[in-house]
């Protein structure tokens, strides 16, 4: 199929083709944790570069539950003018090449940095797996039953702010190891209350959130839900199970399902799989997706290792409606606008030759952030740069962030 065919979703809204921008997580908001003019910037890139969604990195609904410090926070129940006013502004920044925003909507469960000092929740008391790296990452509380309903309570609230301040619809992040997809995994999930056991169970807090936000926003505003296609660890989050909690989504007027896969323990989303399993040099979860796909009744979105004109193709000619990129937009913003007159364009960062997955993992995401930092000065990109030093900028970045975050907190809390 052409990627540049026009797509219809489900609330009949229209994207001009079926190019995505993923999410990525970008750390760059400014001191009150809004949208900086480095990332308005970064948007204005990407509208103009010809994707027909754009999807945001983490905003999260929850000021004292953050995946990093610089990231965006969107958890106000009384938002005020200046506030809204730069969330507007990314907005139509965003869509000023004619491009759909949808604002992701995230919680990072155990999945927060302890140099932030906050208190870590997560279904179960599991912490973190990643040998020498897990004291970054407190061990977690389990959340009480007040904690699930905040919780809860917070994504339908910034699901609707996000529409107040003109975002075209939010993507629910329930995959790479957040708190949503902690419910979801029987690794992490291992309650014995309705919350846990039965995939069922474990998919309730999710399928109430989407029905919350369904039932309240408007019908025009999409909602899209990013799903682990498997979790790529013995014993987790399964492609049939996949399958099954996207049947469980298919009557809730869910507009497009995205289809990733892995956790920072075990990081297939930078094609890295901890199960034994090889995957895909390219379209890492495209195998899985096909099986998704058959099941689904709303489109559907894969992303992973996409970045060139033949393996999009092949990716839309399996039944998946997408293709979502990331990596490759970060390095070449305007890749798809390229391809109208040069199919043989692509965009790759440097090989990682560092044989501690989890090492190479954190320097992958160093490199694509320091991309990013690049487009949001309006420089071009530097795939070349070295890893070992993307990644020392990159622990540069969050030494400054970390305190700056704990400043903003205590500010909060008076």
């Amino acid at each position: 199929m052409n990627p540049f065919t026009p797509l219809t979703l489900p609330n009949g809204s229209q994207l001009i083709n079926r190019l995505a921008k993923a999410a990525m997580e970008e750390n760059m908001a400014d001191r009150d944790h809004a949208p900086s003019e480095a990332l308005i910037q970064l948007y204005r890139t990407w509208a103009e570069g010809g994707v027909g969604l754009l999807i945001t990195g983490n905003v999260m609904v929850d000021g004292h539950a953050v995946t990093g410090p610089g990231g965006v926070v969107l958890d106000s129940h009384d938002l005020s003018p200046e506030l809204a006013e730069r969330f507007s502004a990314w907005a139509e920044a965003a869509k000023s090449g004619g491009a759909q925003i949808w604002m992701q909507i995230n919680h990072p469960g155990r999945q927060m940095p302890a140099a932030l000092g906050q208190p870590t929740l997560a279904p179960s008391a599991v912490p973190m797996a990643l040998g020498s790296f897990s004291r970054q990452f407190a061990p977690p509380r389990a959340m009480s039953e007040a904690d699930i309903a905040e919780v809860k309570a917070c994504f339908i609230n910034t699901a609707l702010l996000a529409q107040r301040v003109g975002f075209d619809g939010v993507q629910i992040h329930a995959a790479h190891g957040y708190l949503l997809s902690q419910f979801l995994s029987p690794l992490t999930n291992q309650r014995s209350d309705r919350w846990g056991g039965s995939l069922e169970n474990r998919a309730r807090l999710l399928l109430e959130i989407v029905e919350g936000i369904r039932q309240q926003a408007r019908e025009c505003f999409s909602l899209s839900v990013k799903l682990n296609s498997a979790d790529f660890q013995r014993g987790g989050f399964s492609t049939e199970d996949a399958k099954t909690v996207v049947e469980m989504l298919n009557p809730l007027g869910v507009d497009l399902v995205e289809l990733s896969g892995g956790s920072y323990e075990a990081p297939a989303m930078h094609g890295q799989a901890r199960d034994g399993r090889t995957l895909a040099r390219e379209a890492y979860f495209l195998e899985f997706a096909r099986e998704i796909v058959s099941v689904a009744h709303m489109p559907v979105m894969v992303t992973g290792g996409i970045r060139r004109y033949p393996v999009v193709e092949q990716v839309l000619g399996s039944g998946v409606a997408v293709a979502g990129m990331a990596t490759a937009l970060a390095i070449a913003p305007d890749l798809p606008a390229r391809w109208h007159h040069e199919q043989a364009a692509s965009a790759e960062l440097r090989p990682i030759p560092w044989r501690n997955k989890v090492l190479a993992s954190v320097g992958y995401m160093a490199m694509v952030k320091y991309q990013l930092r690049r487009l949001g000065r309006g420089q071009p990109s530097r795939p070349k740069i070295a890893p070992a030093l993307a990644l020392a900028c990159q622990q540069w970045q969050t030494l400054l962030g970390n305190a700056r975050y704990r400043r903003w907190i205590k500010v909060q809390e008076k």
